[in-house]
């Protein structure tokens, strides 16, 4: 109603201003039956009330629309028709969302073909670098050393690739399971030994037997592995340790990774899982690339879990990954 009477506030005024100029011209010509000039001129108002009721009667819900907020895309089709404003109007925004839709579709497509292509390239990337794997893993010359320890950085660079495009379709790509903690950290740390051998951090478990959880194997793996390398691409320090300790804290579960790394500023911990942000130390450690912590949290979310993370300049890092009890854990993740 209010969009409506600032709407007709200057067609009330040039009436009024209409009527006053006529009252005026009668008055000058010498008519003075001022009755009835007040009767045609309450006649007329009647008339302009009579056409601004009807007017609102077949706009109201043009107007109705107009006031509120929309909360869909499809909040026009709420609009009667009534009138050539509003079905004019209602024709444009039915136009507008099919082209609004044909331009998503459209993107949605490029994005699913450039998805489909990233994957593929890396798949046909790791069948060269394991042939190069296989090539110099049995051998003792320092400098095939060196090309295998390159080779484990290409391979988890093309791991992030993949997974990154990936996590737009995880609700197609997941199978949650009842998982092992200690046994699933053991594995995880034992693949990435020869990280652990070159930076000379030495892993260390402490989590009891029979911690079950309930994940996905393969995310969760690959979550531990982007913490096992942040942690230990930030020791500089030789013969500092890694230590995985599992317990229960009433009924969840909790995996703690602690590293003797450089530990982040305060100033940068509110922002460690946003894309891209490397921070003071990515100043420092050229190979940080800021998409490590954000791909591990935003996999956790989508799987159920929560990230938290404490950190001392100087001292070390502390992650943990928080999981909900099972069932709970099942059902968030299937709503998700």
């Amino acid at each position: 109603m209010r969009l409506f009477w600032r709407d007709q506030r200057p067609f009330i005024v040039v009436y009024l201003l209409q009527l006053a100029l006529i009252t005026i011209v009668y008055w000058l010509d010498g008519y003075r039956h001022t009755a009835i000039s007040l009767y045609a001129a309450l006649l007329s108002t009647c008339l302009l009330a009579a056409f601004l009721i009807v007017r609102y009667w077949t706009n109201r819900s043009l107007y109705r629309r107009l006031e509120e907020v929309p909360d869909s895309l499809r909040a026009f089709a709420d609009v009667q028709p009534g009138s050539p404003l509003a079905d004019s109007l209602q024709r444009l925004l039915k136009a507008q969302y099919r082209l609004y839709l044909q331009e998503i579709g459209e993107q949605q497509s490029k994005l699913e073909g450039h998805r489909h292509f990233m994957n593929q390239w890396v798949h046909q990337m790791k069948t060269p670098l394991s042939v190069i794997h296989l090539i110099v893993q049995h051998e003792d010359d320092p400098r095939l050393a060196a090309i295998g320890d390159e080779l484990d950085r290409l391979r988890k660079g093309l791991e992030m690739v993949l997974y990154a495009a990936r996590l737009d379709t995880f609700e197609h790509d997941f199978v949650v399971e009842t998982l092992d903690l200690g046994a699933l950290a053991r594995s995880v740390a034992s693949a990435q030994k020869r990280l652990f051998i070159r930076r000379k951090v030495y892993p260390v478990m402490d989590i009891p037997e029979n911690l079950l959880i309930a994940s996905d194997e393969k995310w969760l793996s690959f979550v531990l592995t982007q913490l096992i390398t942040n942690a230990v691409k930030y020791t500089v320090k030789e013969g500092a340790h890694l230590r995985f300790r599992g317990f229960a804290r009433g009924r969840e579960t909790v995996l703690e990774m602690e590293d003797e790394g450089v530990g982040i500023p305060a100033s940068d911990l509110p922002r460690v899982f946003d894309a891209y942000f490397t921070g003071e130390n990515g100043r420092i450690f050229q190979e940080s690339t800021g998409m490590g912590l954000y791909l591990a949290k935003e996999i956790c979310v989508k799987l159920g879990h929560r990230m938290e993370l404490e950190s001392q300049k100087g001292t070390g890092t502390t992650v943990r990954i928080i999981f909900q009890p099972n069932a709970e854990a099942y059902n968030e993740v299937r709503e998700l």
